[in-house]
């Protein structure tokens, strides 16, 4: 009561920032008179200026005031638009590394010119962040003009551009790309072997269009570059078939059934009768051998399998997480209803679906490199974003990334109405009603659009439209080619548009139809015959807003309050009539899961009977609080995600430290002298621990170390015997002595530059493979970390403790093994390096870009049978011995070697 009397008195936050942001604003209305007689020339070289100033230590907020008077003048002339007050206020909160929460229709792309120019005025480049590849290059075009004009430049990042056009692209002032592309290209750079490789400048500032999609929805999930691995497309095709047999239990807790499903974790628990049902298959099939068992040590891979194919077969569907085109599984975005082309689900889900749909199964693939986007954007000096929701998940935004919402006022007031929920006992009786719905308003002539939750309610709902001879378009990841089409006749009078998420799409529905793309498509037409067209438009547009303006309908609540929000903001843009209502029912998914019972039991207070509809303030409330619900448990997924992932996080940075400094220098001699010397050191206190007597010392078994390591055997016994005088620190120095002495041999008829060259290469390559094996080895420890948890420990201080170590021996075997190879290093003839280098340009490298599955990530965090999901392997040719040369040609013994990793 206080705090709601303060606020009354003084204003929230809120309201302050906006008062303090509308004085700068002031500022700048106070300059636009003296810069609109400028001239063209003389405005352009505003940026000259401003550069210089900034040179001489002026701060960017000193020049901020002129700077934007300048970009609205440039907005003015060259695209026609001039930004309004509450627009400059957003530019300002976006400069200020906040995040501008401002309804749709109000100009956000206009917007971000402002804190992009500005900060790009220090020559360090700007990011802008667009949730698509359309979105990029549209932006980069439009918003093009206006910088080109300010004499700035303007790149845009796709994927599929060569290297060289990339690196140019990055050299701009203002960098236009998505999300996945900017972080793929960040894993990429600190994949390649010279610094010329790299294509990314230093992370400077990023502004992240619909940022609330981008670094809470798509954060879920890390973006992950991974090669292929064994095929094992036999086993998912067996298991897909032997999951069918398997009967689901009734309830979360039934033992009557072979596997429970828990729903709101997304997760499948196997019963102890389907433990004995699917071990007998496996006898039956010649999986497993008689009385084996399934959680043998020879067994426990085929749980990876098995896992995979119930998760595809029971909680994965066709045409709601994914479709099938052209053969191939295609993941569908739950958040914006778009097809997500190249993205794979990781831990062997993608290949249990395609075994489950029959089609071609690609092999499972192995950690390249992987980034969280919240430790990729949390790299940047500065980040901003907006949005038109983003209020919901402030807490988020600001524990997560530092980022403070601020919401931004309309230029014009809102005259949206939105209707309360109508909740219906079943589905069909809901579809019924929105049916209804639609019906009176194309005999009234307002435009509807319709917002399903997959492609799957959308194609039902347009096949009960179409029985009932309603005309409509269907917007949907399987007509994404028609998207622009059917938005720009979304706003027609009568029109009906059925549309999965809307979240992120970019483009406005204006009422009567849109008079620019109108245009656009006739850009011949006669000025008689552009006039005609805007007279049409102008007719249309009328007409709409006498019928009410664009009528939103919900088929649905989403688990987030954000994506209802984005949805019913299509309607009401800059003060346009519009009106809103979400239809639903206890079968859906939200309302079944999370709020059935509650909002069942109001019902019943309520004397609501079969085939009728209940409007009622405490329903809607209940429906909140399930979605608040959801919300918090998403976030509690994404948190758990991020205090793992930070851990990798640190020794990513230490790795890609070391990665950048090896590339950067012209002669790591030093580094490789150093790791020798610690490698002896190693290896000599094993054999000839410090103070032991003589007696003690195993001077066998370093002479073995030592050839093991180096490959070269050094008489240590010999000159033990010869002199007398040798003792613990003199042979020390004895030993690296001799080992320098054959290196710096080797050198001589190698040659310098060339041993120089070879040295950066093998470090590189020796740091790029134990990494490598390092995040499989990670991915593995976190999948079985959660059963230290029935011991009483800590399951994120158990990873943080054990990942060190991991680490730790890690780094000892990067040095063992550099060494190992660059004192092995064989001297070849310039026709068997130019061999070698041609057989190396012509093995094709093969490797995929996606997002991991956070249900697929959870499951194995929370199910014990999942502790290990490697590959089993199938032996091609005859077993090695552990004393046997290793097969990779290192000239070590297998066990020292390949079989040492194994």
């Amino acid at each position: 009561m206080v705090a709601s009397l303060l606020r009354k008195l003084i204003g929230s936050r809120n309201d302050r920032q906006v008062k303090k942001y509308g004085k700068i604003v002031q500022r700048i209305n106070a300059l636009e008179p003296a810069f609109s007689v400028l001239s063209d020339d003389v405005l352009g070289l505003k940026t000259g200026e401003f550069r210089s100033r900034i040179q001489q230590s002026e701060s960017l907020d000193a020049i901020l005031p002129e700077a934007f008077a300048v970009v609205r003048e440039a907005g003015k002339r060259v695209l026609n638009m001039r930004h309004f007050d509450v627009q400059m206020i957003g530019g300002i909160a976006l400069h200020n590394g906040q995040i501008a929460e401002m309804r749709t229709g109000e100009g956000k792309t206009l917007v971000a010119t402002l804190a992009v120019y500005l900060n790009a005025l220090t020559g360090r480049g700007v990011h802008v962040v667009t949730v698509n590849d359309y979105l990029a290059k549209r932006d980069a075009e439009w918003m093009g003009k206006l910088y080109a004009f300010l004499g700035m430049s303007v790149g845009v990042v796709v994927p599929g551009m060569d290297p060289s056009s990339k690196k140019q692209a990055y050299a701009a002032d203002i960098v236009y790309g998505t999300n996945n592309e900017f972080g793929f290209d960040y894993l990429r750079d600190n994949m390649t072997f010279t610094a010329d490789g790299k294509a990314q400048r230093d992370l400077y500032f990023a502004v992240v269009d619909e940022v609330d999609s981008i670094l809470i929805d798509e954060a879920r999930t890390p973006l992950i570059i991974s090669g292929p691995t064994n095929d094992n497309s036999v086993l998912h095709i067996k298991f897909n078939e032997i999951v069918k047999e398997l009967k689901r239990a009734e309830g979360e807790d039934s033992e009557d059934g072979d596997y429970t499903v828990d729903e709101k974790n997304r997760q499948i628990h196997m019963t102890e009768q389907g433990h004995q049902t699917i071990e007998n298959i496996l006898v039956r099939e010649s999986i497993i051998a008689e009385n084996d068992s399934l959680y043998s040590a020879s067994n426990i891979n085929l749980l990876h399998y098995l896992n995979a194919a119930l998760r595809a077969n029971v909680l994965f569907q066709k045409d709601v997480q994914y479709i099938v085109q052209n053969g191939r599984i295609v993941i569908v975005d739950e958040f914006t209803g778009r097809t997500m082309e190249g993205r794979r689900w990781s831990d062997g889900l993608h290949q249990a679906v395609e075994a489950k749909e029959h089609v071609k199964i690609e092999n499972e693939n192995q950690t390249l490199a992987s980034i969280t986007f919240q430790n990729y954007f949390r790299l940047y000096n500065k980040i901003s974003g907006m949005t038109g929701t983003a209020d919901t998940e402030a807490f988020e935004f600001q524990q997560i990334y530092g980022l403070e919402v601020m919401v931004i006022p309309t230029n014009q007031a809102v005259a949206r109405i939105d209707h309360g929920d109508l909740v219906f006992l079943t589905k069909d009786e809901k579809f019924n009603a929105v049916a209804d719905d639609i019906k009176e308003c194309q005999e009234r002539s307002q435009p509807v659009l319709v917002g399903t939750a997959s492609i799957e309610a959308s194609e039902y709902l347009s096949a009960l439209l179409g029985k009932q001879k309603i005309k409509h378009n269907v917007l949907n990841a399987k007509q994404h080619a028609r998207e622009a089409q059917i938005i720009m006749d979304a706003g027609r009078p009568g029109a009906v548009t059925i549309a999965t998420n809307m979240a992120g799409r970019g483009t406005d529905i204006v009422l009567g139809g849109n008079l620019q793309m109108e245009l656009k498509e006739v850009p011949e037409a006669t000025e008689q015959e552009r006039n005609a067209i805007k007279m049409d438009w102008e007719r249309r547009h009328e007409q709409v807003l006498v019928a009410g303006g664009l009528h939103v309908i919900g088929s649905e609540r989403h688990e987030s309050r954000r994506i209802d929000n984005q949805l019913r903001g299509r309607s009401g843009r800059q003060g346009d009539a519009g009106s809103t209502r979400f239809y639903l029912s206890l079968q859906d998914d939200l309302m079944r899961i999370f709020a059935s019972e509650r909002v069942a039991g109001l019902m019943k207070k309520l004397g609501m009977q079969q085939g009728e509809a209940i409007e009622h303030p405490w329903v809607s409330r209940a429906i909140e609080n399930a979605q608040r619900k959801v919300e918090g448990h998403n976030f509690d997924i994404r948190k758990q995600l991020l205090e793992y992932d930070d851990v990798a996080n640190e020794q990513r940075k230490v790795i890609y430290a070391q990665r950048n400094e090896i590339m950067q220098a012209e002669d790591v001699s030093n580094a490789i002298v150093s790791m020798r010397e610690d490698v002896i050191a190693v290896l000599f206190s094993q054999s000839i621990p410090a103070g032991s007597m003589a007696e003690q010392w195993n001077v066998a078994g370093l002479e073995e170390s030592i050839e093991e390591i180096f490959g070269h055997k050094l008489a240590v016994h010999q000159w033990l015997e010869a002199d007398d005088g040798l003792h613990e620190e003199t042979l020390h120095a004895r030993i690296v002595e001799e080992i320098v002495a054959i290196y710096a041999n080797k050198e001589k008829l190698i040659g310098v530059s060339e041993l120089r060259r070879f040295e950066k290469y093998a470090l590189l390559q020796v740091l790029d493979n134990h990494w490598k094996e390092h995040l499989a080895a990670m991915d593995y420890l976190r999948q079985s970390i959660h059963l230290r948890g029935y011991a009483q420990k800590n399951p994120k201080q158990e990873y943080k403790r054990e990942s060190f170590e991991m680490f730790s021996e890690m780094l000892v075997k990067i040095k063992q093994e550099v060494v190992s190879i660059l004192s092995r290093v064989q001297i070849r003839t310039q026709e068997e390096l130019d061999a070698l280098e041609r057989a190396q340009q012509n093995t094709p490298v093969d490797v995929h870009y996606q997002h991991n599955d956070i249900n697929a990530m959870q499951g194995d965090e929370q199910t014990s049978s999942e502790a290990d999901s490697s590959q089993p392997f199938t032996r091609d040719d005859k077993k090695i011995g552990r004393n046997d040369p290793c097969y990779c040609g290192s000239g070590k013994k297998f066990k020292q070697c390949h079989g040492k990793l194994a």
